[in-house]
């Protein structure tokens, strides 16, 4: 579920607590958490309401001036249900202050490593990954696949892995990666400088 920043922002100072959708297929459900750049959203409840039926407080509620300008930011299929989605703010993503850490110790560089051993024992693609976005930051998914000779959507799953680690960072387009990351690249490509 893609939430414009001004949503992101209303949900993180609790002004914003509702977002409207038209859906042929219902995205998210009650209990869904949502990891974004400006924090971690819990989806609290999914009902299909009629759009005309949405008032001027719940078109406040979720950042719009009127319910005529919710309205008309549905998009999707004219007979498509549309869903009123309740959220809260949980708080800011623990990945940014883990992806900002860079002072690894040797413990922190073995750790990292054994955790990419595991994602790497049907066949290794972490350090090339890793890697390839150090050398091409702001580079697309696909651009990424095509130099790594691998499918987008499985690589772009196996970037968020990395970014659970604080490795990588999500750019508007593209990835970078992130001080953490640049510290685990140095230091296990040249142990002789490890703390």
């Amino acid at each position: 579920m893609i939430l414009s920043l001004t949503v992101l922002e209303g949900l993180a100072a609790g002004t914003i607590d509702l977002a409207f959708r038209r859906w042929s297929k219902q995205n998210v459900h009650p209990g869904d958490v949502l990891r974004l750049e400006a924090g971690v959203i819990e989806v609290v409840s999914v009902e299909i309401v009629d759009p005309d039926g949405i008032t001027e407080a719940e078109a406040r509620r979720s950042g719009a001036e009127s319910a005529n300008a919710v309205r008309a930011t549905l998009r999707g299929p004219a007979d498509a249900p549309v869903y009123r989605i309740r959220l809260r703010y949980l708080g800011p993503d623990p990945r940014h202050a883990l992806s900002a850490d860079a002072g690894l110790s040797e413990k922190d560089v073995e750790a990292i490593g054994k955790r990419l051993s595991k994602m790497d024992r049907h066949r290794p693609w972490t350090h090339e990954t890793l890697r390839l976005i150090a050398e091409h930051p702001g580079r697309r998914a696909q651009e990424l696949a095509d130099l790594l000779g691998r499918e987008k959507e499985p690589l772009k799953v196996d970037i968020r892995k990395l970014k659970n680690l604080g490795l990588t960072l999500s750019l508007e387009v593209g990835y970078r990666i992130s001080p953490r990351g640049e510290a685990y690249l140095r230091l296990s490509e040249d142990p002789g400088r490890r703390r």
